[in-house]
């Protein structure tokens, strides 16, 4: 695609939990599917690590999906019907226990709604989706896995200088997110090296954010920016970042959960200047340092659609 907009869609992996709600998670996340096995019991877990399995070499933590998300657990007596969603997520492998694998379908995340308002702000769902005549939720596994395995405290803080705090000061920062754990990961790192910034929730939020602040004479200059959102995902946005004359100068982090190298070649296919894995507060404080004297020395990053392939 040499001109135009970029568009993303990406595989959809649609599965069940029970009877009723029906669930998909990205399949960027999915390392593989297997049928349940007898597990290892692990003393002193959290209350829904049913055990850990044995899979290609590698002992991997199992998670009754359903109970995790707030419904009944899976039934002993069919278990061995179950399957297990093996991902590739915040850095660690983990295998989700759920009722029942539907398909894989091509979606757009375009075509992403984010969750109604009034759902609340603890609802494992980062967007809804319709397909044939069933509404389906996209799990937030970030939410999930931080109830289970909470990101340690030195994860989460950086230490930096006054002089480094300076200069991060300096330079306007914009955090986008769609994940409620994420953004609140998001600011805690800031919060705590006392540097401000503006936060939303999805790609098109921050697109327009972004242009205001550019025609108001105070742009950003530093953006973290997930991949997998609704409406306009990271990839998406980076494009149209370097596309704007006036925002192409920005520094841009993609910041996603998803531990695949492909997800890192295509940051950079796209514009981006650093694909992160989350969460580490030093090694994202340290990328927006690094941005911050990109802007100052007044680097370019040319725009990447002579070059985007898809």
């Amino acid at each position: 695609m040499a001109t135009g907009q970029h568009q993303a869609s990406q595989g959809l992996l649609l599965f069940q939990l029970n009877e009723r709600q029906s669930f998909g998670i990205g399949t960027l996340k999915v390392k593989e599917i297997v049928p349940f096995q007898p597990l290892t019991a692990f003393p002193q877990s959290h209350a829904v690590v049913l055990g850990a399995a044995h899979i290609r070499g590698e002992t991997i933590p199992v998670i009754d999906l359903a109970a995790a998300v707030g419904y009944r657990p899976q039934p002993k007596d069919i278990l061995k019907d179950c399957f297990v969603i093996v991902t590739d997520c915040q850095r660690q492998r983990v295998g989700f226990l759920v009722r029942k694998i539907d398909r894989i379908i091509d979606y757009s995340w375009r075509n992403i709604s984010p969750p109604p308002k009034g759902a609340g702000r603890s609802i494992y769902a980062t967007g809804v989706i319709s397909h044939g005549d069933s509404l389906i939720q996209l799990l937030d596994i970030e939410m999930v896995l931080s109830h289970i395995f909470p990101v340690a405290e030195d994860e989460l803080h950086a230490q930096i200088t006054a002089t480094e705090q300076g200069l991060l000061r300096s330079h306007p920062i914009l955090l986008v997110d769609d994940s409620s754990v994420a953004r609140r990961q998001l600011a805690e790192a800031l919060n705590y090296v006392n540097v401000p910034f503006d936060v939303c929730g999805d790609g098109s939020e921050a697109l327009a954010m972004m242009q205001r602040a550019a025609e108001s004479g105070e742009p950003y200059d530093i953006l973290v920016s997930d991949i997998e959102m609704p409406g306009l995902d990271g990839y998406e946005l980076a494009f149209e970042v370097r596309n704007n004359p006036r925002l192409a100068g920005m520094y841009l982090i993609l910041h996603t959960s998803l531990s695949s190298e492909i997800s890192v070649d295509r940051a950079h296919q796209v514009g981006a200047n650093e694909a992160l894995t989350k969460f580490d507060a030093n090694e994202l404080i340290r990328a927006m340092l690094r941005g911050a004297e990109h802007v100052e020395n007044g680097d370019v990053v040319p725009g990447v659609a002579s070059r985007l392939q898809v």
